[in-house]
């Protein structure tokens, strides 16, 4: 048998091509250890140390092509995912790229999704609309529109619109308020083929995301106490298994090290300075294993 029939073949992985999502992933990737693009024009890059080729797709198409089969893994919008209607499920949250889709028209028409029956919604992801409304047992006519939708009432096209809502600013100025409950939380994800078993080093690419999601969330705090609040101190610092205590050369000292959640870091080091701790150092995380 010749070596090259021995070879593993790459993790095939498919990106963002363009966009807040790409830049997103990228970072990430980076972060993960993974060689990057440097052009944004470059289509395909291969990572032969880590044994993965990337792929960079049309948001839009990154589930298609991973649910038929021709890409091993990808990552993209739980929103695209869910609108493309692909035979591929999510298995990780990512952290970013979050959006929220809401539905709106003019004040006063509608004030809960029972009011959308019979009404014309226009809306950029036809699937999460159509599959939300049958969800509820609706009825309403749904027209995919490509680009800004928030006109389309205003040309009479449609009598309510559904979109990604921030602040809802760029709807009061065309004239619409949301009203309902969330359509859907949306946000980056990794994503397999539905029904098919993971591909030969998958778990290698996941772990080394979730080190990225620990690391961004966690910090590693240090911190000096006497070992008289020491028990008390180690019910606010517990860390991910059990923190790391060592004795000091001062007498009845000792030194805590644990990595704690970044949100809330700071008034963590307050409890911690008002039981006596000093010395209190927070340092940032650049990749873990748990």
């Amino acid at each position: 048998m010749s070596n090259s029939t021995l070879e593993t073949r790459p993790l095939r992985i498919a990106l963002p091509n363009k966009g807040a999502l790409s830049q997103s992933a990228t970072d990430m990737l980076r972060e993960a250890g993974y060689r990057q693009r440097n052009d944004a024009k470059e289509l395909t890059l291969t990572d032969p140390e880590n044994g993965v080729e990337f792929f960079y797709l049309r948001p839009r198409d990154i589930a298609l092509y991973v649910g038929e089969g021709q890409l091993d893994v990808g990552i993209t919008g739980r929103d695209l995912l869910l609108d493309s209607g692909a035979k591929a499920d999510e298995v990780l949250a990512l952290g970013f790229g979050r959006s929220r889709f809401r539905f709106a028209a003019p004040p006063g028409t509608c004030d809960s999704v029972e009011d959308l029956e019979g009404r014309r919604i226009a809306t950029s992801y036809a699937g999460v609309v159509s599959n939300y409304l049958k969800a509820k047992g609706v009825q309403a006519s749904v027209t995919r529109l490509d680009g800004a939708v928030e006109t389309s009432v205003q040309l009479g096209v449609a009598d309510v619109i559904a979109d990604v809502v921030e602040t809802g600013s760029t709807l009061r100025q065309a004239g619409l308020a949301v009203f309902g409950e969330v359509i859907l939380e949306s946000e980056a994800v990794l994503i397999t083929r539905a029904d098919a078993p993971d591909p030969e080093g998958f778990e290698v690419f996941k772990r080394r995301l979730d080190g990225v999601l620990v690391a961004r969330g966690y910090l590693m705090m240090d911190y000096d106490i006497p070992t008289s609040a020491v028990e008390a101190a180690i019910a606010l610092t517990p860390g991910i298994e059990s923190p790391t205590v060592s004795p000091l050369h001062r007498a009845e000292w000792v030194a805590v090290r644990s990595m704690v959640p970044r949100a809330g870091a700071q008034r963590l080091m307050d409890d911690l300075y008002d039981l006596g701790a000093r010395g209190i150092l927070l340092t940032d995380i650049h990749a873990c294993r748990l």
